[in-house]
């Protein structure tokens, strides 16, 4: 018999501090990961033109031949213009949820469609060039579940325990693809069987929040400052672009998904920093155990539990 709980915690905290990312990356980990206890390797997922799209996927050691693990599937950060799969933080997470979580821990390479373009991804590239980055990156994010849903036997993935992981714009990519598939994808049979179980964002948006529905809202942690002048905490314009600027664009960030998966009685465990900027982007180490608990008690468990922590910069 599943136990089901509800509550609501508000935990204020007045010293608060963090390390600065903003559209570039710093490498904040913490973690100690040995890399003794896993095992690595590099798989193609998709061809795409020009871009060969590949995954890191890490191991427990002690696996058994009879196991099927949960996932995380991480998509890094970087403005869509930079950054990889590899990176000291991305690459230290999934190693961290192989080494110390006991899953199968992914990290993936995405198509970088704004790299070396002249508008960037700000207030000069437009909003219709910004939505076809976030199909695009969603699309890829798709393609990558799909091929581990495909390969699950021989990577000994549980395809129903699929954590969809990412910050910045990696976060921005997986949210839509979590729960705008509707929107963005055509073909949706091609996806019919990649699903997901919860979602672990930091400073993440997505196109439109009334896209989530009973049928896709899953369990989920999310990071976010308040004065996020990249992505919206809230609805607002996307790099808090002017209407009259060709990259005006209002997203739903953070605490607008988060209304959605409360009217609709879906777990979550939001933390908000206020005054806090897009340095919230960054993997949140000192947290992992408490991420994962929660993943522990409402993808495992089936614990319906909703908890919004209040920090303060």
């Amino acid at each position: 018999m599943n136990f089901k709980c509800k509550s609501l915690f508000l935990l204020l905290c007045v010293a608060f501090s963090c390390q600065i990312v903003a559209q570039n990356q710093v490498i904040n980990s913490d973690v100690k990961v040995s890399g003794n206890q896993i095992n690595f390797k590099t798989y193609t997922y998709a061809i795409k033109g020009v871009d060969t799209l590949k995954m890191d996927v890490f191991t427990p050691k002690n696996i058994k031949t009879s196991d099927s693990l949960p996932v995380l599937l991480w998509m890094h950060g970087g403005g869509f213009s930079g950054s990889h799969r590899a990176y000291p933080d991305d690459s230290n997470l999934v190693k961290y949820a192989a080494e110390k979580q006991n899953y199968i821990g992914v990290s993936i390479d995405y198509r970088l469609l704004r790299k070396n373009k002249t508008t960037g991804f700000g207030c000069d590239c437009t909003k219709d060039e910004k939505l076809e980055t976030f199909k695009q990156a969603a699309i890829d994010y798709l393609d990558a579940a799909k091929f581990l849903v495909e390969h699950a036997h021989k990577l000994q993935i549980d395809p129903t325990k699929i954590i969809a992981g990412g910050s910045s714009a990696g976060a921005e990519g997986m949210l839509n693809a979590v729960f705008m598939k509707d929107y963005f994808v055509k073909n949706k049979e091609v996806y019919a069987n990649a699903k997901f179980a919860g979602v672990f964002a930091c400073a993440g948006a997505i196109v439109d929040a009334r896209y989530i529905t009973e049928e896709n809202a899953v369990p989920a942690v999310l990071y976010h400052g308040t004065k996020d002048n990249y992505v919206p905490y809230g609805n607002a314009s996307h790099h808090l672009c002017d209407a009259k600027q060709p990259g005006y664009f209002r997203l739903d960030g953070s605490a607008i998904i988060i209304e959605k998966l409360e009217a609709l009685g879906i777990a979550y465990s939001f933390n908000i920093v206020k005054g806090g900027g897009h340095e919230i982007a960054r993997i949140p180490f000192e947290d992992l155990e408490k991420v994962f608990h929660f993943f522990e008690q409402t993808m495992l468990n089936k614990e319906v539990i909703q908890t919004k922590i209040i920090r303060t910069k």
